[in-house]
């Protein structure tokens, strides 16, 4: 598409409203695009986490820049849907107690930790943070975090609590995938994932730990089949330092010895921002990493370049 639809309202991103869906399925309608059943390529975009807490400037969990992220990949879809197969949305879905919560951890003066603190395994050891919940299975995961991981636990503020306002995903965004369904035929997948109370779970594909016999506490082998299947998956999300970065590395973990399968990722770098934390820098983490994957043949491309498949 060379213009976008009447409903669509950039000045909107980042403000709560209600989606008119029938005027959005009657431009669907008009939009005289063909079924993505009749595809000569399998693209699969991917939209990670770009839901209100992280993308509104009152959400809980703010990242920086997101709004504008957000825009970028709505306008990328409208532009590119007759070139989107399939569109597949993440959603964090936290619960209260959670082992990165403040309220699974005290110390010794009996006060939770104040988001954003680091818990060190040396901190537990020395009782400076104590676990409420799974006190064994706490200390040992902040242990396997720095010895297998090379990271530490991060306290977070309670975000994108399930059932929450926070928990959606933006609604202007949301109008572009419900768009996208109609017009293409092609039903969006929505990956509900980060409720499992004992480890953190950044990447869409799996937790920073596994938990086995937990509903998505493993590996998600069936979407990483469909991703193997995509002749191009396109990545774009909130947030870059985190769920996005942790999503790329199981992808190359995953596809590591199939450079041709690496090749066909192409991650949008203008469509994510990094979270902004009073001590540590992120965003160049993040950007170290990318360099390394772009040496392995992972693509990194702006929203507005053409499709370079």
């Amino acid at each position: 598409m060379t213009t976008y639809p009447e409903f669509y309202d950039p000045a909107r991103i980042g403000t709560l409203f209600y989606p008119d869906v029938a005027r959005i399925a009657a431009d669907a309608a008009a939009a005289g695009l063909r079924p993505a059943a009749q595809d000569e390529q399998d693209v699969h975009l991917m939209i990670i986490d770009m839901q209100v807490d992280f993308c509104h400037a009152q959400g809980n969990l703010f990242v920086p820049g997101a709004p504008a992220d957000v825009r970028r990949t709505i306008e990328f879809i409208y532009r590119n849907a007759a070139r989107i197969t399939h569109i597949t949305c993440s959603l964090d879905s936290h619960l209260p107690m959670q082992i990165f919560s403040p309220a699974w951890w005290v110390g010794s003066d009996g006060a939770h930790p104040a988001p954003f603190t680091i818990i060190t395994r040396a901190d537990v050891e020395a009782g400076v943070w104590r676990p409420l919940f799974e006190p064994e299975w706490s200390a040992a995961y902040v242990a396997r975090l720095e010895q297998r991981h090379k990271k530490q636990l991060c306290v977070w503020p309670y975000h994108v609590q399930t059932g929450s306002v926070g928990h959606a995903l933006d609604a202007e965004l949301w109008s572009a995938v419900f768009w996208h369904s109609l017009a293409r035929r092609t039903q969006p997948r929505w990956l509900v994932k980060g409720s499992v109370p004992l480890t953190e779970h950044y990447s869409i594909l799996g937790p920073e730990v596994p938990v086995p016999g937990e509903p998505g506490g493993e590996m998600n082998r069936a979407f990483m089949e469909i991703l193997a299947r995509a002749d191009a998956i396109l990545i774009a999300g909130e947030a870059e330092s985190h769920c996005v970065l942790e999503t790329v590395e199981d992808l190359v973990e995953e596809f590591g010895r199939q450079p041709a399968m690496l090749r066909k990722v192409f991650f949008l770098r203008d469509c994510t921002s990094p979270v902004l934390h009073p001590e540590i820098d992120f965003h160049a983490i993040a950007l170290d990493r990318f360099a390394e994957f772009a040496r392995l043949g992972i693509n990194f491309i702006d929203s507005t370049d053409p499709l370079p498949f």
